[in-house]
């Protein structure tokens, strides 16, 4: 018999954990030397822990740099690089590829099919083609709809173990006393906050075998909550995709996005009420060509503000969640329309501004500039967020994270938050799809 072949995977503390654990983990073909991070700060330089690795990793496998890609692969002699992470545009993806290659290594993608996990429970999926498409409304959307029609509703969220990986196997969230108790980051809470608020129970971690083992104890339906446009964790009785015509031909342009849109049985084109009609009209003929067979529903995602006459012809600031200016690489969000539609006298730019970990994040993401981007991955991250709020000149504060900001941080400003839901333009579309997955 030959030497394992030697494995290096390409991740960002999520997808890549999860491949690991589902295909690599008992393999005696492979040895898995390291991991490497993008896209999070604060994974780099860390390990993968021998208690999660088990028992071929007695010392843990290290987390790397990704900047550290070629001599990785040459000093550790990989066979093959593993990519697995999510929303790159399709050419960053061959650029990784390439470098892989001519350092010496193969580069695998693998399938959604080969990573998978079987549910004992209807799963519904919930997906993206970009980070801040829109699935976040429309899981919160679908959760409603489920327990309105009586069945006990368990969202399970793509992985975002920031922290003590050890303690983050399997964390359940049933109440926000969950949410301090398992030091939830501002990007968790972004994500968890909102299903709590509509009642329902999340589950998030690294093991997602162990975790639906748990959810299937409780749940009469799993619904699947992406993260960034990964492809789903567990095989879906109904996967719904969601799309957005604010980036037309990002639906083709981005990986996994597009896969997921090949995958779909729904497509759900958000935020018609904010693009223009042939950009909506677009991304439409876009998928139909990529996906004849999926259902196509449009939505809008119309956005309130609680209280507008606090922003009403003052200048104010607009914090939106960090992911969306980041990862997704917009330059606004839903805060911006909100600012506006409640009369904003002017948005200011907070960028001058910026405290420490945050001027790094605009250096990193230029296109963000203008709007504060809720960063939050640490204790000091928050602190910085507070203080860039604190050093802009503004007379408000338009939040639209999904969370309540002030639970985990207090500044002067007057706070206003800006909320959005997903609406059918047709009502009940989403409900026959979920009928017709399930046998209801």
């Amino acid at each position: 018999m030959g030497s394992p072949r030697r494995v290096v995977i390409l991740g960002a503390a999520g997808r890549d954990f999860h491949n690991f654990n589902t295909v690599f983990r008992d393999s005696p073909d492979d040895q898995v030397v390291a991991f490497t991070a993008a896209q999070i700060p604060n994974i780099a330089g860390r390990a993968y822990p021998a208690s999660l690795a088990g028992p071929q990793y007695p010392q843990g496998i290290p987390i790397v740099p990704e900047s550290e890609l070629t001599s990785l692969v040459e000093r550790e002699q990989v066979d093959v690089a593993v990519f697995a992470y999510s929303d790159l545009p399709h050419e960053r993806v061959m650029h990784l590829a390439s470098q892989c290659l001519a350092a010496g290594a193969d580069f695998l993608l693998q399938s959604a099919a080969h990573t998978m996990l079987a549910s004992t429970v209807p799963v519904v999926a919930v997906t993206a083609v970009r980070t801040g498409a829109g699935k976040s409304q429309t899981t919160r959307y679908l959760s409603r709809m489920l327990r309105d029609l009586g069945k006990r509703v368990v969202a399970v969220r793509h992985p975002m173990p920031y922290g003590d990986l050890e303690r983050q196997v399997c964390q359940r969230f049933a109440d926000y006393e969950d949410l301090d108790r398992h030091e939830c980051t501002i990007e968790e809470r972004e994500e968890y906050e909102p299903h709590l608020d509509s009642g329902a129970v999340v589950y998030a971690g690294i093991d997602y075998a162990q975790i639906l083992a748990a959810a299937e104890e409780e749940a009469d339906v799993i619904l699947w909550d992406g993260g960034n446009n990964d492809l789903p964790f567990y095989r879906p009785d109904l996967h719904i995709v969601v799309a957005d015509p604010l980036r037309p031909g990002d639906e083709r342009r981005y990986h996994p996005g597009e896969a997921n849109v090949r995958m779909a049985d729904v497509v759900v084109v958000n935020k018609c009420d904010s693009a223009r009609p042939a950009d909506v009209a677009a991304v439409e003929e876009s998928v139909r060509a990529l996906n004849p067979e999926a259902v196509l529903i449009r939505a809008n995602s119309p956005v309130t503000v609680d209280d507008p006459e606090l922003v009403r012809g003052r200048d104010v600031i607009v914090v939106e969640d960090g992911p969306t200016l980041t990862h997704g690489s917009m330059s606004w969000g839903a805060g911006v329309v909100g600012a506006r539609a409640a009369g904003a006298a002017s948005i200011v730019d907070p960028s001058p501004y910026a405290v420490g970990s945050l001027a790094t994040t605009y250096r990193e993401y230029p296109n963000a500039a203008g709007i504060l981007p809720a960063m939050g991955y640490g204790a000091r991250q928050v602190a910085d967020l507070a203080a860039t709020i604190e050093a802009t000149p503004c007379d408000a504060v338009v939040s639209a994270t999904p969370i309540d900001l002030t639970r985990v941080l207090s500044v002067s400003k007057p706070l206003v938050r800006a909320r959005y839901d997903l609406r059918e333009q047709e009502p009940g579309s989403l409900e026959r799809a979920v009928k017709a997955a399930l046998g209801l």
